[in-house]
């Protein structure tokens, strides 16, 4: 159940939650900022807060483009060196998400300093300096506070040229909808913390989370490639409707076609699931019509909180196979089709 099963430490038990299963729920979320102050805008910020895209995006000059993210959370797992890369390829994918190369990182590391040995806090950092130099990226700084709960993550930076931009408001009707990895980390993830989860499970849920969605950057120069997000704290649909609500489209899913993590189909018929998961539902389940025989282990599949999810394309069908090559020769292999976009009211269509 980690890389070191002997373990009598297990860092989940230090936090109320785990991974992106920690953000702040997001109709809770669009309460909060739609109370907070607006502010003159300058012309040179490409992407900002307007359609909740992965990243900031700030034009340099003609030929280059600044991605700012910051991502952080509390441990998903109990092992520190593997919570430590799940939290740096989780911050990371949010440039690829734009079609960006990450240049440098900030580290933000949050930790109960007596309650937890230094050795354990030492392992997370290495973690995340592991993926780093996966990604070719310096860690050049960060912060470091005392905290309740294990608190890690980055500040990621990145450049692009800014015609290259991909956003998530920018789908056409027409367009095929593809998804990188499959779902189900939040299903393996509360498995896991009910001491529920095989070593095999486990495996498949750190390859996954720990694989970076190098497949971006190329995808960025693919004109046919109109849309692209990350799928992370709310889920398949949740960042599938911010496609559809900032491109003014609707989207059809077919759920027989989205890739799962193994193990999952029958961990959700279980009843693991988190409890992210339904408010997720609560908050844009209205937005979601659901074909009558979709079961509710599946609608928990769909609104599952991803961390360190696949990467959510929408692209012109001319541009499907050239799409899923990319995918397939960065070593992405559950990569495949699962509906399209349509005009229509912004909502999500699900039919088996």
């Amino acid at each position: 159940m980690s890389s070191n099963p002997d373990q009598a430490l297990r860092l989940t038990s230090f936090s109320h939650g785990g991974g992106c299963g920690c953000k702040i729920a997001p109709g809770v979320l669009a309460e909060i900022l739609k109370k907070s102050a607006g502010f003159p805008v300058p012309a040179a910020l490409m992407v900002g807060i307007e359609t909740s895209d992965d990243a900031a995006v700030y034009r340099l000059n003609d030929e280059q483009a600044l991605i700012a993210t910051t991502d952080f959370f509390m441990p998903i797992v109990d092992d520190p060196f593997d919570f430590g890369r799940i939290a740096a390829t989780n911050a990371i994918s949010d440039i690829y998400a734009m079609g960006g190369t990450p240049i440098m990182a900030l580290a933000l590391v949050g930790m109960p300093v007596s309650q937890l040995p230094l050795d354990v806090i030492g392992q997370i950092i290495r973690g995340g300096e592991t993926i780093c130099a996966e990604a070719g990226i310096p860690i050049a700084g960060g912060h470091t506070i005392d905290s309740v709960e294990p608190i890690y993550g980055l500040v990621v930076m990145g450049l692009i040229h800014p015609s290259k931009v991909k956003r998530n408001a920018d789908a056409k009707p027409g367009d095929q909808l593809i998804l990188g990895k499959g779902l189900g980390v939040g299903i393996l993830s509360a498995a896991l913390k009910k001491q529920a989860l095989d070593d095999a499970g486990y495996a498949s849920m750190i390859a996954s989370t720990t694989k970076l969605n190098r497949p971006g950057q190329r995808l960025s120069h693919l004109a046919d490639v109109h849309a692209m997000t990350d799928v992370t704290g709310f889920g398949l649909l949740g960042h599938l409707l911010e496609i559809c609500r900032g491109s003014g489209l609707q989207a059809r899913l077919t759920l027989s076609a989205i890739p799962l993590l193994d193990q999952v189909t029958s961990l959700a018929q279980a009843g693991y699931v988190t409890g992210a998961s339904a408010r997720n539902w609560a908050a844009y389940g209205h937005e979601v019509r659901l074909d009558a025989s979709v079961a509710v282990y599946q609608q928990a599949l769909l609104t599952d909180p991803q961390t360190s999810g696949g990467l959510l394309v929408s692209c012109a069908p001319s541009a499907v196979e050239q799409v899923l090559a990319i995918f397939r020769e960065e070593g992405f292999h559950d990569a495949t089709v699962i509906g399209e976009i349509v005009s229509g009211s912004p909502v999500v269509e699900v039919k088996l």
